[in-house]
This record gives structure tokens, C-alpha cells and sequence, in this order.
């Protein structure tokens, strides 16, 4: 009884301040593009660590390993990927049990916390796949990635001009587990959602415009 409690207590904690997060596929992949290179100078050098092109950002994009790691996205209503996020799993199987993480938001989107969700929804994956220690490598002018970290209780190291976050991670209990779940569950729906109401929104867009067609037609014609 106590246990349910908890979930209970944790989850209405959670959904208080709940943001839709989708797990993005390879389908995602021209507007992940859209995303990063609508980035500022400055944000891509945040981002990626140096001023990413346009071109260095496709060829990312495209090597994306969307089977083995995790690509999270926020969408807005127009169904553009206003934040998203990397979580990266080791290849090398000594280091199966660790995973980075990265992180980009829309410049007019800052100051919502989007960031931080997008730490949250992926810690609890990374928890719940077997994870002992998330990963971030920043650089040390990067202060809201690093402020994230250290607010998640990640140990901070830096050397000049980057840092080094570590944050060993519980292991995965029913918590976060159902908390996972109901996530992936809730996301799927809001973007049903917003899908369905900007189909309907460009449908009367284009009635619109087959309307504004015939008054013209018939006042050239003078009917």
C-alpha cells in the first residue's frame, strides 16, 4: 500500500509539471534537420561543440542510430520539433552500462524548462534499460546544460575550456518504470492531437483559399 502511495505522489509531482516528449524515429529525420540548423551560431557551438554547418548538421542527422539510442523531441502545434534530445548508448560493451546526453532548444523556447525535462524523460529510460551513469560533455561556457546536470545531483569536472558530467543513476524500479509508460503513452496521444488539428487547420486553410478563388472569379467577371 505504501509503495502504490509513492507512485501515486511521484507521478502527480510528475504530471504537474509534464511536457509531451515523443521518441523520435527515422520519419522525424527532415524535421530534426529543421530543428538543429534553425539553431543560432552561438547554440550550435553549444550544441556540437564547434559552429556546425548546415551540411555538418545533415550528415549528424543522418547517421543517427535511431535502433541502439534515444531521439527525443518536443513538438509545437504547427508540429515543428521545438527541443529535442540525444541519449546516446556506449558502443564498446565495457561501457554497456553508461550513456550520453545532449541536449538542443529552440532560442524561443528557453526559460520553460524544456531542457530539463528532456534530461528527466531520459534519465528514467536510461534507468530502466540497465544504465549506471549518465554521461555529458560540455562545454564549460554551456551553463544550462551544466546546471541541469548539477541540479540532477551529476558530478561536475572541468578542464579548461570543457567539462565533464557524471550522474550514477538508481536502479530501475516500478516507479519509474510505470512513470516511462504512462510518459510514452500520454506523448503518443498529444501528438495525435495536434496531427489531427493541423490536418484540420490547413483543410479549412485550403477551403479558405478555394473560396477567396471563386469571389475573385466572379468579380473579374462581374458576376
Amino acid at each position: 500500500m505504501n509503495q502504490i502511495k509513492a507512485i501515486s505522489q511521484s507521478l502527480w509531482r510528475r504530471w504537474m509539471r509534464w511536457i509531451p516528449i515523443r521518441i523520435l524515429s527515422v520519419k522525424h529525420r527532415l524535421k530534426i534537420i529543421a530543428h538543429l540548423q534553425s539553431l543560432g551560431p552561438q547554440d550550435r557551438y553549444l550544441r556540437f561543440g564547434y559552429p556546425a554547418t548546415n551540411e555538418q548538421i545533415e550528415n549528424y542527422v543522418n547517421q543517427l542510430n535511431y535502433a541502439r539510442d534515444d531521439i527525443y523531441g518536443v513538438f509545437n502545434r504547427r508540429l515543428e520539433i521545438v527541443a529535442m534530445a540525444h541519449l546516446a548508448f556506449s558502443v564498446d560493451p565495457k561501457w554497456s552500462s553508461c550513456s550520453e546526453f545532449g541536449v538542443s532548444v529552440d532560442a524561443k523556447m528557453r526559460g520553460r524548462g524544456l531542457g530539463g525535462r528532456l534530461f528527466d524523460r531520459a534519465m528514467i529510460h536510461a534507468r530502466n534499460q540497465g544504465v549506471a551513469l549518465m554521461f555529458i560533455h560540455a562545454l564549460s561556457e554551456n551553463t544550462p546544460m551544466l546546471k541541469i546536470a548539477r541540479k540532477a545531483g551529476a558530478r561536475v569536472e572541468r578542464d579548461g575550456s570543457e567539462s565533464d558530467a557524471y550522474l550514477s543513476l538508481p536502479a530501475a524500479n516500478l516507479d519509474s518504470q510505470v512513470n516511462e509508460l504512462i510518459e510514452e503513452g500520454m506523448a503518443d496521444l498529444d501528438f495525435q492531437i495536434k496531427s489531427r488539428a493541423h490536418q484540420f487547420l490547413q483543410f479549412l486553410q485550403t477551403l479558405q483559399e478555394v473560396r477567396q478563388g471563386v469571389r475573385n472569379a466572379r468579380h473579374q467577371s462581374g458576376i
